[in-house]
């Protein structure tokens, strides 16, 4: 195994700037089927596609969310450009938080603002929320450089290919060891919402169906 140090650094900071999110103005002014929905996710998100047949979201996992109440019910088999905008919260939620974290996260959102007369409406709550992801791309570079650079000072005493491999073993490390960290904060976060707005801990499943 031989790693181009500088080659895989630049290839993860150039994959950063691709990432982006649905801007508001792309989800369609109807009402849509569940193909349609499924359909329009697929080819907004496939930037973020792990593996190319990966599946961004499925009929399945739309039926889970409602079942499990973080997604209100559709009307008439129709989706609503207010459903899209809490399945696009999900979609990023759902790779870090439980189903119950994110339902406590959504219900209050949804109570507040989902078809309702509040001043504040989602799509506003939405576009105010990504507008910040430009400005956040450009601190995480820096912090992946700084911990990149960090990992390149470790294990100095191996040698060759146990040099490489330890080095980007600890730059995992730190990374995981940030993202364990936030989780946690995340989490304390949710557990300060008042009672009221925590959905019961009742008859929740903690794993989609894929």
């Amino acid at each position: 195994m031989t790693i181009d140090s500088q080659n895989l650094l630049e290839s993860i900071l150039k994959s950063l700037d691709r990432i982006d999110y649905i801007r508001p103005e792309d989800i369609p002014g109807i009402d849509l089927y569940m193909d349609q929905v499924t359909t329009f996710m697929d080819s907004q998100l496939s930037s973020s596609r792990r593996y190319e047949d990966d599946k961004i979201l499925t009929k399945t996992m739309i039926n889970n969310y409602a079942k499990n109440h973080l997604l209100p019910p559709p009307e008439k088999k129709k989706y609503s450009r207010e459903h899209m905008l809490l399945l696009i919260f999900i979609y990023y939620f759902k790779s870090i938080l439980s189903i119950n974290d994110i339902q406590s996260l959504l219900a209050p959102l949804t109570e507040r603002f989902f078809h309702t007369e509040n001043d504040l409406q989602l799509d506003r709550i939405y576009t105010e929320v990504f507008s910040l992801e430009k400005s956040q791309i450009e601190i995480l570079k820096e912090d992946l450089i700084q911990k990149y650079r960090l990992s390149e000072n470790t294990f100095s005493d191996a040698s060759g290919e146990d040099r490489e491999f330890l080095q980007l073993f600890a730059f995992i490390c730190m990374l995981s060891f940030d993202v364990y960290m936030k989780k946690q904060v995340i989490e304390k976060l949710i557990d300060q919402f008042p009672e009221r707005d925590k959905p019961s801990k009742k008859n929740h499943k903690e794993k989609e169906a894929e």
